[in-house]
Order: C-alpha cells, then sequence, then structure tokens
C-alpha cells in the first residue's frame, strides 16, 4: 500500500484527533526512518522521546523476541521475574522505596495523586503543581496540567489542583493551605518550552517540602532513563523526591509507565486500592530491563552529557547564523530552541529535506534524539535545519 491509500484508510476508521504530518512510517533503524515509499529521515525525536535507544536497536529487540516466546503476559496477581527484577534495578538507580507500573505517563501520574491523597486522607488532598507543565490527558492528570489550553471542552475539570509559577519558590510559599499534600513538578519543563529546573529551587522545593510535611513528586516522565545525561534528572541537584515518575523511554519503545515512592509511604496502599490490567507485563518490564542493561553496556549516560554539550555548541553557533532564534536552553538530549516566529514552516521545510523534529508551544522546536544517536548525525541534522531556517525564514 501506498502512503496515500493508508491515508484514506486512516480518514475513515481512525478517529482525528492527531495533527499528523503526511509520513507513513514503514521501518526505523537507529536514528533513521523510513517512509512507505521508501525515503529516509533522520528522526531527532523520535516517538517524543520514547525511542531512547533509537529505533529497533538490535540487543531489545532480540530481548523481547526471545521474552515473547516465553510469556507475552499474566495478570499482577502473579509474580513473574522480569518485573521482580526490574523493580530491584530501578530502585537501586533511584532510592530506597518499592516501584508500582502501570502503561503510561498519565497512569503514573494518576498513581501518584491517588497516593498522595491516601498520604493526607482526610484533611489534606491539595496538590501545587507549575504554570506550563504538562502531566498528561486523563482527566486528574489533566487537571494536573497548567496548561488551560489542555481544559477547554472537557470543563468542568477536576478540583485538587493549583497552578503556581515555575522556578519561583515564594509564589509556591505563598500558595500553601492546610489541605496542601503535595507539589509535582517536571525538572525541566517539556511540553511547557524546555524550560529547566533552577538548582536553588529544586533544592528549595525540597526544603520546604520537609518543613510543611508535603510529599514533592517529580514528574522524570521525559527526563528519565538517561535523557538528561543522568539516569533521573533529580540527580545533580542532590535531592531526593518522595515519588518519581517514569515512562516514555522506559521501555526502549514499548509502553511502560512506573512511580517509584519512597519508604514509609509506598505501602500506604491496601490490597486492591489501586490496579491495572496490563502494567508491568512480562514483555515490557523484560524490554525495560534490556533498556537498562544497553545503556550501562554502551555508556550512554557519558555520551549524552559529552555530546550534549557539542550539540549545545552547534546550535549556538547556529544560532549567531540566524537571529531567528532568540534562545537555546536544555540539558543533556533534551534541547529546545524558542524563536521569534512561529516554528511550523521551520519543521515542514525540516520534513521535505528529510530531517524530523517538533514545535512546542508555537515557537520552540524540541530536539529528544536517541541516547546512542552519533555525532555526524547530529551535524548532518543542525545542517539540515540551517538549510530549513534558510528557506522558511524570510
Amino acid at each position: 500500500m501506498r502512503t496515500a491509500d493508508i491515508e484514506k484508510l486512516y480518514e475513515q476508521y481512525v478517529i482525528p484527533v492527531y495533527n499528523r504530518n503526511g509520513i507513513c512510517v514503514a521501518r526505523g533503524s537507529g536514528s533513521w526512518v523510513w517512509d512507505q515509499e521508501g525515503k529516509r529521515y533522520l528522526d531527532l525525536f523520535p516517538g517524543w522521546g520514547v525511542n531512547i535507544l533509537g529505533h529497533c536497536h538490535p540487543l531489545l529487540v532480540k530481548a523481547v523476541q526471545s521474552q515473547a516466546k516465553r510469556l507475552l503476559h499474566v495478570p499482577n496477581t502473579f509474580y513473574h521475574q522480569p518485573q521482580a527484577e526490574l523493580a530491584r534495578e530501578l530502585i537501586a538507580l533511584s532510592f530506597k522505596g518499592k516501584a508500582f507500573f502501570s502503561n503510561s505517563g498519565a497512569e503514573s501520574v494518576e498513581a501518584a495523586i491517588k497516593l498522595a491523597r491516601k498520604f493526607g486522607n482526610p484533611g489534606r488532598w491539595e496538590i501545587l503543581t507549575m504554570e506550563g507543565s504538562f502531566h498528561g490527558r486523563t482527566m486528574a492528570a489533566l487537571a494536573a496540567t497548567g496548561q488551560a489550553k489542555y481544559h477547554r471542552g472537557f470543563e468542568p475539570i477536576p478540583p485538587g489542583f493549583r497552578h503556581v509559577p515555575f522556578n519561583d519558590l515564594e509564589a509556591l510559599r505563598r500558595a500553601l493551605r492546610p489541605e496542601t499534600v503535595a507539589v509535582m513538578v517536571e525538572p525541566i519543563q517539556g511540553e511547557g518550552g524546555v524550560f529547566v529546573g533552577e538548582e536553588g529551587y529544586l533544592r528549595g522545593l525540597r526544603k520546604l517540602c520537609d518543613e510543611e510535611k508535603l510529599l514533592l513528586i517529580l514528574d522524570e516522565i521525559t527526563t528519565c532513563m538517561g535523557r538528561t545525561g543522568t539516569f533521573f534528572a533529580f540527580e545533580p541537584y542532590g535531592i531526593t523526591p518522595d515519588i518519581v515518575l517514569l515512562a516514555k523511554g522506559a521501555a526502549g519503545g514499548l509502553p511502560l509507565g512506573v512511580m517509584i515512592a519512597r519508604e514509609g509511604i509506598s505501602d500506604l496502599w491496601e490490597k486492591a486500592t489501586h490496579a491495572t490490567t496490563f502494567g508491568g507485563n512480562p514483555l515490557v518490564t523484560a524490554a525495560g530491563l534490556c533498556t537498562i542493561e544497553i545503556i550501562r553496556k554502551e555508556k550512554l549516560l557519558a555520551h549524552v552529557r559529552r555530546e550534549g554539550r557539542v550539540l549545545l555548541e552547534k546550535l549556538a553557533a547556529l544560532q549567531k547564523k540566524h537571529p531567528v532564534i532568540r534562545e537555546i536552553r536544555g540539558r543533556g538530549f533534551m534541547i529546545g530552541l524558542e524563536l521569534e516566529t512561529p516554528g511550523a514552516p521551520i519543521v515542514k521545510a525540516a520534513l521535505h529535506r528529510g530531517l524530523l523534529i517538533n514545535c512546542t508551544q508555537e515557537r520552540i522546536l524540541r530536539f529528544y534524539p536517541a541516547l546512542n544517536v552519533t555525532r555526524a548525525e547530529l551535524e548532518q541534522g543542525i545542517k539540515i535545519l540551517d538549510q530549513a531556517l534558510r528557506e522558511a525564514v524570510p
């Protein structure tokens, strides 16, 4: 089938909630994908950050195939080895506590909301989140999201959330009320525009939460698994959250969400007070284990730190050529370019030339390359972006 034929099937049978770019992806390898007609694209935003090892890493494919031959799914009323081992690995990489496995980032957020309310029950139930934040599309995660545009059309929004300015500790302090039970924050706001949490701000949040006996929930759905050059983005700040949330790259391309809760709150749920049918099944947890193994074996955290610095340097050089680039920000392989003009024409021009990137908040280009992308591929991507800027910006 050709792209036009597949597009017609979508028009007839798939609810059109996505702004599709007209490309039908047929296969992928590393940082490259090919469309149905065989055209190749350099993918520097693979799967919105999900394909953290690129497309179809051979060791990950082998692990998934091997697990698929043995056991795909069992209910969570049974034990199975991959889930137990992945929980052990994630606790070793984070802090003493326990993990709950789900299917997505939004489900991880929902789990954290329920656990926080259990912690505060009966008198405390409100969670403070940040303006510009994004926590998911389910109703409670949507309510937690600090962007009004996502709320429109879905009112009434569930109560229990208020939004305060990001990177403003005093604003958060003033917002505290007796019913406040937790603060939920992204160390780096991704969908909000790649805004990085300041060191003093996140350390101050930890101190304030300790003083007020609040839970600190870090939404690392995008920043986990080495995206910023450390396994978790919170590590350089020298803090430990009470709850941390993972998804996107957690299983290298398969649907897996995780909530990790520290000792003292991880056992607050009684039996059967929360559950999921598919979460953490043998296939996805085997993929999660393999993803961690590959990150270690290929020394990808050091690679991200090194090549992330190089990427920032090359983008800074590009900025000198193109004044339309107002600001460059981010860490590791989570980079945003804020523009003076809308970014959609630039994304379209890059797509035409074989480069896949993203635009958020109308004017911010995003780059979330695979952790194993090569310097040559990054340089090729910047070269194409240079051409796209020349073409799309008057």
